[in-house]
């Protein structure tokens, strides 16, 4: 049944309907780090942080604090329920059955709670910090973040009649669809929803992820949103974050530790998975130096995601490296999914199935549809390419606001909220990221952090979400 968004929206009282239903609306990653941390790190306390990157927007000018302590104080409440369990204890991810281990399940129906929060506001913005348990508080992250999120969507919808939320959504969907046109029939292209934290709501993601499997068909390869993935019998995407790798480096006790904890996480999370689950993200300090000083086996890793640098420039990084290392990049797989929209899907997925022979850049692809008739070519796959498609796939309404002018800046444009875990065992984290603009730390650490790795590769561009 198709739900009438502008209907439901209209008429609802949205102030006693909870955002977050399940906790199973997360990203499927962050349930296979909590198995991770809970295995190996049970003791280390926490601290993640809520900011909001879009500093022009005044957030805490359009959520309403006691909305959102009443959205928060729901979630802690939530319980996985039995049938939720039962589904991770039997499904097949990623061809294998019992990725997640019977005390660990039995871990998370007992003891799992989501410790309590503190918000503050400052210069209209709301910061939101959750401390704890490591595994106790790290599926805060993608509520929190979801949240707020469709706060701020509430918070718009609430201005418009009844006719103006049928516009909004009937622009929505005809953009949506226009993006979808682009993609049917595309040989061989592999998509993925990613949209969750960032969502224009959880209703609009579900209605966007049916709408893209019922139209992709097979090259809609699956969802982040772990509750999406057990109710319509999706795929569950994901692998890891740069929360790891930022937790153990802030516990290494001087350099040389600090440099090599990011080959140690790699080894136990290997371990840990008995070689399943094997794509890596080596941005969290910089992609360039963490290639040119990874240890052999590393090359065996199933592929890379690319989350911080131009995915044309990471893509020919990663493959001239594995070139070098005597591994076949065509038996290999790059993830993007940094501010994707669907120029840069078509873009690259037409750079890396061989299509288009490198070296392009971007500006290169604003028609990659273009390149892309089956019955003119043939192309050689340089390596297996997916896109996890975020941001702009579940909250794309930019121009749909039918009282803004195009162009103009809308209270239904999409904001870029993050979430970082800020302290580890009371130390401070730091992200260099492939992009100075994505970094996060305090500056003497940050100082530190590029004195040890350095930033060979990086750039410094404005991120799109």
């Amino acid at each position: 049944m198709i739900v009438n968004l502008a209907e439901r929206a209209h008429n609802h009282n949205w102030r006693v309907d909870p955002i977050v239903r399940s906790l199973l609306d997360t990203d499927f990653y962050k349930l296979l780090m909590l198995q991770f941390i809970w295995k190996h790190f049970p003791e280390v306390q926490a601290r993640f942080t809520i900011f909001n990157r879009s500093a022009s927007v005044r957030l805490a000018e359009r959520v309403a604090e006691d909305d959102l302590r009443l959205q928060l104080d729901y979630v802690c409440g939530l319980r996985f329920r039995k049938s939720e369990l039962i589904w991770l204890a039997g499904n097949t991810f990623y061809g294998t059955r019992g990725i997640f281990e019977p005390p660990f399940l039995e871990w998370l129906d007992r003891d799992l709670r989501l410790p309590e929060y503190a918000i503050t506001v400052a210069d209209g913005q709301l910061r939101l910090e959750f401390c704890g348990n490591w595994a106790q508080v790290t599926l805060w992250e993608v509520y929190a973040l979801a949240i707020l999120s469709e706060l701020k969507t509430r918070a718009a919808l609430s201005e418009l009649s009844e006719f103006e939320l049928d516009i909004l959504y009937a622009r929505a969907k005809a953009r949506l669809w226009g993006k979808i046109e682009r993609l049917r029939g595309v040989p061989g292209l592999r998509v993925a929803d990613f949209g969750t934290r960032r969502r224009h709501s959880f209703l609009w993601q579900e209605y966007v992820v049916k709408a893209m499997r019922d139209s992709l068909g097979e090259s809609f390869v699956g969802t982040s949103n772990t509750s999406l993935a057990y109710k319509h019998d999706l795929e569950a995407i994901g692998t890891n974050a740069h929360e790891l790798p930022m937790a153990l480096a802030a516990m290494a006790e001087n350099d040389a530790q600090l440099r090599a904890s990011q080959y140690h996480l790699l080894d136990l999370w290997q371990n840990t998975y008995k070689r399943e689950l094997l794509v890596m993200l080596p941005d969290t300090f910089g992609t360039t130096q963490f290639l040119r000083d990874a240890p052999d086996w590393v090359a065996e890793w199933t592929g890379q995601r690319v989350d911080s640098k131009d995915p044309y420039v990471a893509g020919e990084e990663y493959i001239q490296w594995l070139l070098e290392r005597g591994r076949d990049p065509r038996s290999k797989l790059m993830i993007a999914s940094d501010g994707l929209d669907v120029e840069q899907v078509l873009g690259l997925h037409a750079q890396f199935s061989g299509i288009i022979q490198a070296p392009y850049t971007s500006a290169d692809f604003q028609r990659a549809e273009d390149f892309l008739d089956a019955q003119k070519w043939k192309p050689e796959r340089r390596i297996r390419f997916s896109a996890g498609w975020g941001t702009l796939l579940t909250n794309d309404f930019r121009d749909c606001d039918p009282r803004g002018d195009t162009g103009t800046e809308s209270a239904f444009d999409p904001i870029s909220l993050v979430c970082k875990l800020s302290e580890a065992n009371g130390r401070p984290t730091v992200k260099l990221s492939d992009n100075f603009a994505k970094a996060s730390g305090a500056p003497e650490d940050l100082a530190r952090y590029r004195r040890v790795f350095g930033v060979e590769g990086m750039s410094n561009v404005p991120p799109r979400v």
